[in-house]
């Protein structure tokens, strides 16, 4: 197999170049941007349905949706907030999520697409790290907010309640969302600076190790690409109507079918804020949607609603789905009882998917991870245990031998992160991203994962270091080490375990249930669902924990009562 050198640098200068390029280059560089294409969308599709809320019988035409952002921006504007600052949203799907994607990069802030189940201690380490000017958040983690505004070092200048529907009570020093776009204008708000696509405008938040997160910056271009890639793959177009099942915050949920793609073909979002199995199939018959997004426990679920009481889903052209492959078994049952039109990605937060199975791929590739993207290259290559594999330095094509999985999307990342070099050293490299996944590769380049190289825990399609749980319940006074792993589960696709060697004799499951419960670095979906008293925990001979060593065992422990759940 070869592979033409992907970083020989040509300085190919100005002069060399047989047209006039000054137009085309400054027209690309600041005319060719998200903001400009949904603006498009409102001129040509100013009253067709944008944005529906069937929880609150409300709806968005292009028009609707685009004062409403202009508020938001224009409210923003009025307390100083201008080109790029971050304002914060921790937001479930829901109307405000969507003028918070619009109306900061209309006065060219930021906008950060935090994860809303963290912990106070986790919102607090995030508003430290990106020192936002304003935070957004749902009502329903009010009281999370609240914790987390008193003892964040930064003190953004507006906290903000949005999506009330709860009647919740504002906390002292915060203010309603309706309250803050009230008397601000619905026009377009006024700048002093030019757009340019290299611009900073979505952040999204990845799985954070023990202290410093990973923020991802998201540029205007990749905003673009990352739309025009769905439009292509799916394809999608006007007439489309999704519904994403997952948050939007996550790369998938904004980018897979979310807004970034459908606000830009002009296509229409049904908003839903948690995840419920029938009223998804029900809301497809009644809206007629055509793409329903959501993560493969999503689709389990999906599938035994409709099997028990069958809706109409004639409409849908796809049924999308990225966090994991899928089994053959399942995805001929999702064919057989959803949509014949399935389609499974793997990417990541920093590049999107960067590879797909169509439906034509499916059942009979399913397992694998596909082909590369159109624009992108996926690859496997050997793992060393003292450096990074050249990205030419790839593993034989033969199906059985393991290395690790690298991306290159040009596209669709900055391959970057904010304010994190030791990360972006460990993660990007010559144009490549090295993603801690390992896997193999078929002589067609068809990529298979076969594992985690860094013991990721995936629950319900977030991501989940170990060492940040083995932190927190090693604060308990009573417990002398830990070490965290995943346990297959029907639901969330894996569960939380915790193996505990006590320092205290008298340390009890129970305490450490209430403990987990009540820690403020421990997110709900992060806590473990199982614990197990053990005298000690196996460790490589450089005093590494074996994870993987104890992963092996879980179901066996489980089934003999050695993990239990209180």
């Amino acid at each position: 197999m070869i592979f033409v050198s992907n970083f020989q640098l040509v300085d190919y200068n100005r002069e060399m170049r047989t047209y006039d390029d000054t137009m085309f280059i400054d027209t690309f560089e600041h005319e060719y941007t998200w903001l400009n294409g949904f603006m498009r969308n409102v001129a040509r599709f100013s009253n067709r349905n944008a944005l529906i809320d069937p929880e609150t019988s409300r709806v968005w035409t292009y028009k609707t949706l685009n004062e409403e952002s202009n508020r938001l921006a224009n409210a923003l504007q009025s307390i100083g907030v201008q080109k790029n600052d971050v304002v914060m949203a921790a937001i479930r799907n829901c109307p405000e999520f969507a003028f918070s994607y619009i109306g900061p990069r209309k006065i060219g802030a930021i906008l950060l697409a935090a994860n809303f189940n963290l912990a106070a201690g986790e919102f607090a380490l995030l508003i430290n790290h990106n020192k936002p000017r304003v935070v957004l958040y749902s009502a329903n983690i009010a009281k999370i907010i609240d914790e987390a505004s008193k003892i964040c070092q930064w003190k953004p200048e507006k906290f903000i309640l949005v999506d009330n529907i709860e009647k919740v009570c504002i906390p002292e020093n915060h203010v309603s969302y309706e309250d803050f776009t009230k008397n601000a204008s619905s026009e377009n708000p006024k700048i002093n600076f030019r757009p340019h696509i290299y611009d900073e405008v979505l952040r999204l938040w990845t799985r954070e190790t023990t202290a410093l997160p990973k923020s991802v910056p998201i540029n205007d271009i990749n905003e673009v690409l990352s739309a025009h890639d769905v439009i292509m793959h799916y394809p999608m177009n006007q007439n489309d109507i999704t519904l994403n099942m997952t948050p939007w915050f996550h790369r998938g949920g904004c980018h897979s079918g979310g807004l970034c793609p459908t606000f830009y073909a002009g296509a229409s979002a049904v908003i839903m804020r948690k995840f419920q199995p029938t009223v998804s199939l029900e809301w497809v018959e009644k809206y007629q949607i055509t793409f329903l997004m959501g993560s493969p426990p999503n689709l389990a679920l999906l599938a035994r609603s409709q099997e028990k009481s069958p809706k109409n889903l004639s409409t849908l052209r796809g049924l999308v789905t990225m966090g994991a492959p899928l089994s053959k078994s399942d995805c001929i049952r999702y064919m057989q009882v959803l949509t014949p039109n399935i389609f499974n990605g793997y990417g990541t937060t920093e590049s999107f998917w960067n590879s797909f199975l169509r439906p034509y791929n499916l059942p009979d590739s399913a397992g694998s991870v596909g082909l590369s993207c159109t624009d992108d290259e996926v690859r496997v290559v050997k793992i060393y245990s003292d450096r990074k594999a050249e990205p030419e330095d790839c593993v034989p094509c033969d199906n059985k031998t393991e290395g690790e999985i690298i991306i290159r999307a040009p596209g669709k990342t900055t391959y970057s992160y904010f304010n994190n070099d030791e990360a972006c050293r460990d993660k990007f490299y010559k144009g490549w991203m090295y993603t801690g996944d390992s896997g193999i590769w078929n002589e067609d380049l068809c990529v298979t994962v076969r594992g985690r190289k860094d013991d990721m825990i995936v629950v319900s399609g977030e991501n989940i270091y170990p060492n940040q749980i083995e932190e927190a319940i090693n604060r308990h006074p009573k417990v002398k080490d830990s070490i965290a792993t995943g346990i297959p589960d029907k639901i969330r696709g894996q569960a939380v375990v915790a193996y505990i060697v006590p320092k205290d004799k008298s340390l009890t499951i129970q305490e450490l249930f209430e403990f987990c419960t009540k820690s403020k670095i421990l997110s709900i979906y992060k806590r473990p669902r199982y614990f197990a008293l053990v005298e000690q925990i196996p460790m490589t001979a450089t005093g590494k924990k074996k994870r993987s060593e104890m992963k092996s065992r879980t179901l066996e422990d489980l089934a003999k009562g050695i993990l239990r759940k209180d």
